[in-house]
């Protein structure tokens, strides 16, 4: 649950400099391993999915994590909203082509929760489909499981008073005012709404194959470090089974 999440956690500069640039190493490591660039063998498809709030640093923490890979070697997608051709589909299928094969990672701003969160919040699926979507959710993740993906989904959380700071900031800053949409506001004026929907995406989703990973983001070093250990230390226990 998002109030169990400590939002005063921090890191000293320094400190958070060392830990995020040995993890960056480690991950380097772990992601030519992964690919057969080191060693005999190649591993499974490593996906990570981001979710969070507007503001919460999804940007920069997904720029520190893929810093310091060959960009051959990794694969950003940030998701949208569905165009016409893609509504005429079941509402997965648009997702499919950005899944890594074998040795592959991909990284995903954004992702097929949607549908339980702004889907659900707005009013764009019905009630009975985005209840219906928490099951095939997880059957979809338990197939990818069973095709040995792995599967590492992260929730940056930040707090109603530092989203309103950030937002601030972003409005008077006149190169990252484009950043910030009416969409926003308006999405932020449905907080609890949000909050209540994704409690409820934890609740019901986060599996022992797929768990959730809540990052604590009110501190963006503290953020950032913790992303990027998350993902390496999920990286390297999936290449040691």
């Amino acid at each position: 649950m998002l109030a169990d999440a400590d939002l005063s956690l921090d890191l000293p500069k320094q400190e958070a400099e060392r830990r995020l640039k040995a993890a960056q190493t480690r991950l380097l490591d772990l992601r030519l391993r992964l690919g057969g660039q080191i060693g005999d063998a190649i591993g499974p498809p490593f996906c990570v999915l981001f979710e969070g709030w507007d503001a919460s640093g999804k940007g920069g923490a997904i720029k520190r994590l893929v810093d310091p890979l060959d960009p051959r070697h990794v694969r950003v997608a940030s998701i949208a909203a569905p165009t016409p051709d893609e509504l005429r589909h079941h509402w997965l299928q648009r997702f499919w082509p950005l899944l890594p094969g074998r040795g592959g990672m991909t990284v995903l701003d954004r992702s097929w929760y949607g549908r339980v969160l702004v889907e659900r919040v707005e009013g764009f699926a019905s009630k009975r489909a985005w209840k219906r979507a928490y099951g095939e959710i997880n059957a979809f993740e338990q197939m990818l499981h069973d095709e040995h993906l792995v599967l590492v989904k992260v929730w940056m959380h930040i707090s109603d008073a530092e989203q309103l700071a950030r937002f601030e900031a972003r409005r008077d800053d006149p190169l990252k005012a484009w950043k910030l949409t009416d969409e926003d506001w308006r999405n932020r004026a449905k907080r609890a709404e949000y909050e209540a929907a994704v409690d409820d995406m934890l609740a019901r989703t986060s599996t022992a194959h797929a768990p959730w990973t809540v990052i604590e983001a009110e501190s963006k070093r503290y953020a950032r470090v913790k992303v990027v250990e998350t993902v390496a230390d999920r990286l390297a226990d999936a290449l040691a089974r």
